[in-house]
């Protein structure tokens, strides 16, 4: 087949990569540059710019040197403005109102598969292939793609890929769905890449060294938006009552501990983020807990949108241990999750993902706790 591969400059992409090229697929690698190091919102609090972490030049140069090494055509696509618009713009204003946001989901349907899938059509590319930690199969009993767990549960990335659609699955390709990193590595160094010891990147691209409250503070500083950011408020408890006062509602999220600042008898956590009052609420670790939430612009992958309550295994963030729900659809593409046991930290602007067993079923965001 033909394919176009989605390169990062990782070696998890390289590695796929050159495992389709031992299958002697006809291959050509796509870099899409999203985000540069540029006027002066990806530097430290000293000014200095920050390191990269994914989609800088320097990846850029390392995917390109692998194509090189591979011997297949490379290109680089400039998505600077898709990416502010769909993926950076909306992880800002998520903040701002008060959620945490997870950009990665958006990032991969909207932009490297949307785009990427365009592209790769226009070229004559059968397929689309990326260096996810994930598994495809077709149904022909249902006649649908399904979205699997990576085989190694450690690495499965499957939670970022729920708004993927039938059309999408259909051309996709993971080749690393069987693997492990170990033997991702052991791929890139047999080949000779000169990405095989290549760290990963841990962060959000554009936010290399976590401090999401300050890339917001920057960024809206260089676009001479200032006014939008949140002043000081209220910290208070569930009943309302004012234990001290915060720098920023952006600056807290969900489960927070740590940086409340307020001594008292027992640990206090961030329950709730009440952004319309520009107040931030603490209490202990049992306010945390719930078990009813609502997800908005649901995506069902295993079947069409259904029409009773679905029982399945939920996850509300990446590393959550997925627990028995029910699913019940409401209209506009919404759905009402209820636990058989409370969790924890229940996030608005965090992705929540359906499974059966190691299957995608479907996926949503999380935007009101219950």
């Amino acid at each position: 087949m033909k394919i176009a591969v989605a390169m990062s400059g990782g070696v998890d992409s390289s590695a796929a990569a050159a495992i389709l090229k031992a299958e002697r697929h006809e291959l050509v690698g796509f870099t899409m540059q999203l985000w540069n190091q540029r006027r002066g919102i990806s530097v430290d609090e000293h000014g200095e710019a920050l390191p990269s972490r994914c989609c800088s030049l320097d990846d850029v140069y390392d995917a390109r040197r692998v194509a090189e090494e591979l011997g297949f055509p490379f290109y680089v696509l400039n998505l600077e403005k898709d990416f502010e618009r769909d993926v950076v713009q909306p992880f800002i204003n998520s903040y701002l109102n008060g959620e945490t946001p997870i950009p990665c989901v958006a990032c991969n349907s909207r932009l490297k598969f949307s785009s990427l899938d365009r592209l790769a059509a226009s070229l004559g590319c059968d397929k689309v292939a990326t260096g996810h930690y994930a598994r495809i199969e077709f149904d022909e009993k249902t006649n649908r793609y399904r979205l699997l767990r990576g085989r190694n549960l450690q690495k499965d990335q499957s939670y970022f890929l729920w708004e993927l659609t039938q059309e999408q699955l259909s051309r996709a390709m993971f080749p690393l769905g069987e693997m492990s990193k170990p033997e991702v590595r052991d791929v890139a160094r047999s080949n000779s890449l000169a990405v095989a010891e290549k760290a990963e990147s841990q962060e959000i691209c554009f936010v290399p060294d976590g401090n999401y409250a300050g890339f917001i503070d920057r960024y809206l500083e260089a676009e001479d938006e200032t006014e939008r950011l949140p002043g000081e408020g209220e910290i208070v408890n569930a009943r309302g009552e004012v234990l001290s006062r915060h720098n920023g509602i952006h600056r807290y999220t969900i489960g927070q501990r740590r940086g409340i600042g307020i001594a008292h008898e027992r640990p206090l956590y961030v329950i709730s983020i009440d952004a319309p009052n520009n107040r931030v609420v603490v209490g202990n670790q049992e306010e945390l807990l719930s078990d009813e939430f609502t997800a908005m612009g649901v995506n069902w992958i295993a079947f069409n949108e259904p029409t009773a309550p679905v029982r399945a295994e939920v996850r509300v963030r990446y590393r959550h241990t997925a627990a028995m729900a029910t699913i019940t659809p409401l209209e506009n593409n919404r759905a009402c999750i209820v636990f058989d046991e409370p969790q924890r930290a229940i996030t608005p602007g965090q992705a929540t993902v359906f499974y059966r067993n190691d299957e995608v079923i479907g996926g949503g965001w999380i935007v009101k706790k219950g």
